[in-house]
C-alpha cells in the first residue's frame, strides 16, 4: 500500500506531461489564434486571443518532450513510464481541454482572463484524462488509481493557482489566476 506522499508524488509524476503544456503555452505562445480572431453566431469569438496555434503546438510538444525524459528516468527512480499513445494524449488532451473550456466560457459571455472556479483548473485534467483513456485505456486503468485521481483533483487547482501567480508576477499573465 502506498503512503500518501507516494500517491503525491506518483499523481504529479502522472499529469507532469498534461501539466507542462498550459505552462509552455502561457510562456510562448503569442501569434496567430486557433480562431483566426473570428466570431462564433452568438457575436463573440469563437476562442479569444488567448488561444494561439504556436501555444497550442508548442505545449503540447514540451509535454511530449518532458513524458519522453520522464521515460527515460522511469527506471532508474521507480516510477510508471509512459505509453507512447499515453504520451502524446496525456499533452495533447491536456491543451484541447483548454480549447473546449475557452470556447464554453465565450458562449457564457465570460472574457478570456475572467475566472471560472475549477473548470479553469480542472479541464487540463478531464481533457488529458478522456483522451488518454480512449487511446491508451490499459495503460491509463493501471496507472490511474482511484487513489491517484482523488489526489489530482485536489492538488490541480492548488497547483494551477500557484503558477498562475508565478507567472503573473514575471509578467506573463495578465492575472494572477
Amino acid at each position: 500500500m502506498l503512503t500518501l506522499l507516494e500517491i503525491i508524488t506518483t499523481a504529479i509524476w502522472l499529469m507532469l506531461p498534461a501539466y507542462i503544456p498550459n505552462i509552455c503555452a502561457a510562456l510562448v505562445g503569442r501569434g496567430i489564434t486557433i480562431d483566426f480572431g473570428k466570431m462564433f453566431r452568438d457575436g463573440r469569438r469563437i476562442l479569444g486571443d488567448g488561444k494561439t496555434y504556436r501555444g497550442f503546438i508548442l505545449g503540447v510538444l514540451s509535454g511530449i518532450v518532458v513524458g519522453l525524459a520522464q521515460n527515460f528516468a522511469a527506471p532508474h527512480i521507480g516510477y510508471p513510464d509512459f505509453a507512447t499513445s499515453a504520451l502524446i494524449c496525456l499533452p495533447l488532451g491536456a491543451m484541447t481541454g483548454d480549447v473546449v473550456k475557452s470556447f464554453f466560457k465565450r458562449r457564457f459571455g465570460l472574457k478570456q482572463g475572467v475566472p471560472l472556479r475549477l473548470v479553469d483548473q480542472l479541464d487540463l485534467v478531464l481533457g488529458a484524462w478522456a483522451l488518454t483513456y480512449a487511446f491508451s485505456h490499459e495503460w491509463f486503468i493501471t496507472n490511474f488509481t482511484l487513489q491517484v485521481m482523488i489526489v489530482v483533483i485536489v492538488i490541480t487547482p492548488i497547483l494551477h493557482k500557484t503558477v498562475n501567480v508565478i507567472g503573473y508576477k514575471l509578467g506573463k499573465k495578465d492575472v494572477p489566476w
